[in-house]
């Protein structure tokens, strides 16, 4: 704001120069005597090129910090809803939101909230040298200058409109896209991959007609700004040059105005242009409040959680419901785990096993029922500290593209080396290790890229042990394995489970028989 009511004055101060220098030397004055005059203007053009430059580097610092603090607090709130957040935005929305989306945030911040300031100060700035001067342009541009946000307004709403919709599809284009990655193996094997080439077609061609749909309006209410400012500007020199030929004006006056009046109209086309610019900016911060304004798991009153392997863990009468779906998903379930026992979890796909993980996990509030850790229910603890109590190992646990040793050592951030050598021989890791010559320190891709799926388990089995948490919670750590591979993470599992309290989610006979009881969950309820 400060370096725009610099800019304002400069404005003035460059127009009003000119004018003086052009009447001078038109009534004969020597270049000598215009000298000094010609040193200000070249002064004062210096001083708005430094003002501009300076206000470019401001606002790219300033976007550059409110879009790290936006992701930043995006992620934050992400991690701390958990995979049972609300929303229907799925990996992809959200991916496209966290990257392309507040990228585009940087036109709002370095050129649109810039020159809302300018689009201010600098009408109003011009206007009141322009009164003093010439109270007749002033009533002109005074008359015409609200015609271009009302326009602007009106075209702005379409804008708005095209560019949510066009926002909205690269979201859904990027989310199928991902869909389709994540089942090409599935789509090979059913002989469907090449059907894809179709429907990502298909998608891509809708996201073309929203963005060239934008891009339309966009063009267009430029034109009707550049079309409304050159028609206002010149109907201040219309009036100005008659007034000048009948020598009811100074040719100074007459100057000043007809350099001012430009730069009166120039900020609110400039706001409109830029305004466009950051539509897209603004719609995808518009999502990410929406993220942010999503209520969190609410933090219990008790900071220190009992221990589960000496508790246990109750679950009564628990039922749990999802938006948008007719059946819930847990209906009257209850369960009690005795201290230092492991139950197996069983039935069909989507009977609510891995619902229940998520509801012990603190990631999904039920709508009735209970869960209770010794005499403490879990509503009542601060889930920080009862997840420090948890292990918990997902189906398809991800490994992040650094070394062996970093990815074990999420389990436990300030382990030392020789604990995490032992936690990766206990999940089996040692033989894998030393066949590699960077051991611990061997890099991997994404996703573990350069490890066997039975390599990548262990990895995550090794988190686990380092942890060395007394409740574990296992989803299917068999799926997607061969008999062998299994062979030998069912026995690590069982050097992991002993003496500790276990909920394994099982569908592999294997799995379930290293369990003391299984549990079928495709029954209603189960007696506690």
């Amino acid at each position: 704001m400060g370096l725009g009511f610099v800019s304002a004055l400069l404005i003035i101060a460059q127009a009003w120069l000119l004018a003086y220098l052009i009447a001078a030397a038109f009534a004969g004055k020597s270049v000598g005597a215009l000298l000094p005059g010609l040193a200000a203007l070249l002064a004062v053009v210096l001083g708005r090129a430094v003002v501009a430059w300076s206000a470019e580097v401001v606002a790219g610092r300033s976007s550059a910090l409110a879009k790290r603090q936006l992701r930043g607090a995006l992620l934050r709130h992400l991690i701390a809803l958990g995979p049972g957040r609300p929303g229907e935005q799925g990996a992809g929305a959200i991916a496209t939101l966290a990257t392309r989306g507040l990228d585009a945030l940087d036109a709002y911040f370095s050129l649109y909230l810039p020159q809302v300031v300018l689009a201010v100060l600098v009408p109003g700035a011009v206007l009141a040298v322009v009164i003093a001067n010439d109270w007749v342009s002033a009533a002109i541009i005074a008359g015409t200058l609200p015609l271009i946000p009302i326009f602007m307004a009106l075209v702005g709403a379409t804008t708005r409109e095209r560019t949510e919709a066009q926002f909205r599809s690269l979201q859904r284009l990027a989310g199928h896209f991902l869909d389709v990655v994540c089942g090409l193996p599935t789509l090979k094997v059913f002989g469907r991959a090449k059907r894809q080439i179709a429907v990502i077609e298909s998608v891509s061609d809708r996201q073309r007609v929203a963005t060239l749909s934008a891009l339309r309006v966009t063009f267009l209410s430029s034109l009707i700004l550049e079309l409304l400012a050159t028609i206002s500007v010149a109907l201040v020199a219309v009036a100005v040059g008659l007034r000048l030929l009948a020598g009811d004006l100074g040719l100074q006056t007459a100057l000043l105005v007809l350099l001012l009046a430009p730069e009166a109209y120039l900020p609110l086309r400039l706001l409109g242009a830029n305004y466009h610019a950051s539509a897209e900016g603004i719609a995808a911060a518009e999502q990410v409040l929406e993220v942010l304004e999503t209520p969190l798991p609410r933090a219990g009153p008790v900071s220190e959680a009992p221990d589960p392997g000496s508790t246990g863990v109750s679950v009564r009468e628990l039922t749990v419901r999802y938006p948008g779906r007719a059946q819930p998903a847990l209906d009257g379930f209850s369960l009690c785990v005795e201290p230092e026992e492991i139950v197996a979890v069983t039935g069909p796909s989507g009977c609510g096993k891995s619902t229940l993980l998520n509801v012990l996990l603190g990631f999904v509030t039920p709508a009735a029922g209970s869960v209770w850790i010794g005499d403490c229910q879990l509503t009542d603890l601060d889930l920080d500290a009862w997840r420090r109590r948890m292990s918990w190992l997902p189906q398809r646990p991800h490994l992040f593209a650094a070394s062996i040793s970093e990815n074990i050592r999420l389990g436990r951030r300030q382990a030392s080396d020789e604990q995490v050598w032992s936690a990766a021989e206990s999940a089996g890791l040692g033989p894998v290790l030393e066949r590699r010559r960077e051991g611990l320190q061997t890099m991997i891709g994404e996703s573990g890229a350069g490890l066997s799926a039975g390599e990548r388990q262990r990895v995550a089995l090794a988190r686990a042990f380092l942890r060395d948490a007394p409740l574990l919670l296992l989803d299917e750590p068999t799926a997607n394995l061969d008999g062998s591979t299994e062979a030998e993470v069912l026995e690590t599992i069982r050097r992991l489970t002993k003496g500790r309290t276990a909920i394994l989610v099982a569908h592999r006979p294997a799995l379930v028989g290293l369990a003391d009881r299984a549990v079928d969950l495709s029954r209603l309820a189960v007696p506690a």
